[in-house]
């Protein structure tokens, strides 16, 4: 599990194509790191598969290099880095689990202040996971949510979050990962597999569905 609060920026130093997958090489100042751990990168849950002097190795698999950006980031690419939270351990964003729920694309870029305001278009089953206010991880940034239609949401990143990440040097029309917030996704297969129960004769809670409903949820 993560938190979305980046670490370190790395580098892709490599990516060694193995059948359907490939192994990337990722270079970064993050020490010490162990075999076996699992760290987020752009997003995406990896597990260390052999640590080197100020890099490590992570085996992608062909679903993982088609569904996120990762099998078509090039060489030299900036990576958003973050460990596993530790039991205990301070948690300032929200819960990341490291599985791209779909991609999206930088439609619009603007300042919004000292912030900067940036739009990007998302996959069409992703509306029913963004809601105004809610979070969302792009690219492995816990971001919140300020605004949302049926095609684009909009987020604000500050200062500091321009500092730690890549986000406010990206170009329009990149793509990024996106993972919806673990409690919406949740969620939403309730009401799925409890609709679809209704719809078989099977019953459900009407009056919880009002109230998620008028809490933004739905």
């Amino acid at each position: 599990m993560f938190t979305g609060l980046v670490e370190d920026v790395g580098q892709l130093l490599s990516r060694t194509p193995r059948g359907p997958g490939a192994r990337l090489r990722v270079a970064t100042r993050l020490s010490p790191l162990v075999l076996g751990e699992s760290i987020a990168v752009m997003g995406v849950c990896l597990t260390v598969q052999r640590i080197l002097d100020g890099a490590f190795e992570a085996d992608a698999s062909g679903e993982t290099l088609v569904r996120s950006t990762l099998g078509r980031l090039p060489v030299g690419h900036g990576l958003h880095l973050e460990r596993a939270v530790a039991v205990g351990g301070r948690f300032g964003g929200h819960i990341v689990a490291g599985h791209v729920d779909g991609l999206g694309r930088l439609v619009e870029k603007r300042p919004l202040g000292e912030a900067v305001d940036l739009a990007f278009s998302y996959d069409g089953h992703l509306a029913a996971l963004l809601a105004e206010k809610g979070s969302v991880a792009v690219d492995g940034v816990s971001l919140t949510i300020n605004a949302v239609d049926a095609k684009v949401f909009h987020v604000a990143v500050i200062p500091h979050t321009q500092e730690k990440t890549l986000l406010e040097k990206m170009s329009v029309g990149m793509e990024v990962n996106l993972e919806a917030d673990v409690l919406a996704r949740y969620v939403a297969r309730w009401l799925e597999v409890g609709r679809s129960a209704a719809g078989s004769g099977g019953t459900t809670d009407d009056s919880l569905l009002s109230r998620l409903a008028s809490s933004g949820f739905l």
